[in-house]
């Protein structure tokens, strides 16, 4: 597949039958990574989350709530996207309002793993991941919340970025957990993604957590020649599957023999940070899906009077994880449970982002696993802890707003992909993308 950078050198008559190539090659595919083709714009095809608004689209949210939505605006990632030569092309199919680590919560149904059709993506961003790394798009957009672009990126072999909180717009994303959630680009290889990120960052007034920053080209000063300190969590990799633990010890030695220094540090138990997060993302999104009552927004169930609409609407509208997330988020902050689980979990995600904050006092990167395992078959994951559990290595990065990139660095016993992720400081998206340029040069060079 061509790549972005070469893409994005190509006239609009060769652009015209590169998209034309696309849609009928995710047509055919049967990986349902598409969800609609509608396309918006000039230029570079882009395949777009179905979160995010593009102003006259369907957006769904992958749920059936929404059906029927047409979206009257434009997030601003895309019309910062439309500004550099690329266009909106195609809805990619997701966990059902960003819900879900495998995107079978989908009102669409389940994408289907590019490197084994048995498997699950990843998710919510599967079908972005999956489109990327099935050739079906040249390079995607995502949402990251606990991990929803750099978990499917691992699992299907391709590179997702993960902004720090407020680099990249929220306006015109469709909320989940308001604090937690990121625009972020899921590409083919680290240059490309550096190139889609630039694409959409930058202060926007419209986006009250958006950081006026100046915002400095990361693509045109990539520097993978400069020698980074990169931290191991070694009581982290002791809690993945051997083979990840194996493609790990890999990474440090390619990453040594590049010229980087590595230094060992320890961490928290990630029990912490799933139990906060769990609580901090339901209890914002509670709140935000309160929204979708039938009255205002897509579908409305039949009714005879408002307490039946508003009940029948988000019955048949929502799906289950939805429901249960929407549950224990309205657990977490009714009287008498506010202070002892949602005050809490804001005090402890206080301490994660503090002991983030002390390592990089001493490093410049922290190298970490981005799951504990390679993507689960479709259907194996019944149980909801399971799930939430794949999210331990991902889910600390969104509650302290850091940069992360995850690429991948190998691949199991049976053929499919590993990614690992590197962590940076808030607002030093320069250093993650270096950092991961080189590692990626270093690890064709080892092949």
């Amino acid at each position: 597949m061509i790549t972005l950078k070469e893409a994005l050198t190509k006239s609009e008559e060769e652009l015209k039958a590169l998209r034309q190539e696309l849609e009928e090659k995710a047509r055919e595919s049967g990986l349902n990574a598409y969800v609609g083709f509608e396309h918006s714009g000039e230029g570079v095809p882009i395949l777009i989350k179905d979160n995010i608004q593009v102003r006259d689209w369907p957006v769904t949210s992958g749920s059936k709530i929404l059906q029927g939505y047409i979206a009257p605006y434009e997030a601003t990632a895309i019309s910062n996207l439309k500004s550099k030569g690329m266009m909106a092309f195609g809805r990619a199919n997701m966990d059902e309002f960003a819900m879900g680590s495998t995107t079978e919560s989908s009102y669409y149904g389940p994408t289907l793993n590019p490197h084994d059709s048995s498997r699950v993506p990843g998710g919510s961003s599967g079908g972005s991941a999956a489109a990327v790394a099935g050739g079906l798009a040249i390079a995607a957009l995502g949402s990251d919340t606990g991990g929803s672009i750099r978990q499917p990126a691992a699992y299907c072999g391709c590179v997702g970025f993960k902004p720090t909180y407020g680099r990249v717009s929220r306006f015109g994303l469709a909320a989940y957990a308001s604090s937690l959630d990121q625009i972020g680009p899921i590409t083919q290889n680290v240059e490309d993604a550096a190139i889609l990120y630039d694409a959409i960052a930058g202060h926007d007034p419209k986006d009250s957590t958006s950081a006026d920053y100046e915002t400095v080209s990361i693509a045109d000063n990539l520097d993978p020649s400069r020698k980074l300190t990169i931290a191991v969590i070694d009581n982290y990799i002791s809690e993945a599957d051997a083979e990840i633990q194996a493609a790990y010890a890999q990474t440090v030695k390619v990453l040594e023999e590049a010229g980087h220094t590595i230094v060992h540090k320890e961490m928290s138990n990630t029990k912490y940070d799933i139990a906060t997060y769990y609580i901090v993302a339901t209890a914002e999104a509670a709140t935000n899906l309160a929204r979708f009552d039938g009255v205002r927004y897509g579908r409305r169930a039949e009714s005879n009077n408002l307490s039946e609409l508003y009940y029948n609407t988000r019955s048949e509208g929502f799906g289950e994880e939805v429901k249960r997330r929407i549950l224990l988020g309205n657990f977490v902050l009714s009287s008498g449970y506010y202070d002892a689980y949602y005050l809490k979990a804001q005090k402890v995600r206080h301490l994660i982002r503090d002991e983030f904050t002390k390592i990089f006092d001493e490093v410049d990167l922290i190298l970490s696993p981005v799951a504990p395992g390679v993507a689960p078959k479709i259907g194996s994951m019944q149980d909801p802890l399971e799930m939430y559990k794949s999210d331990m290595y991902t889910i600390a990065i969104n509650l302290a707003g850091l940069p992360a990139l995850s690429l991948p660095v190998g691949e199991s016993s049976g053929g499919m992909p590993i990614g690992l992720q590197l962590i940076g400081k808030a607002f030093d998206e320069q250093t993650v993308f270096d950092g991961a340029y080189s590692l990626e040069q270093s690890l064709k060079q080892s092949k």
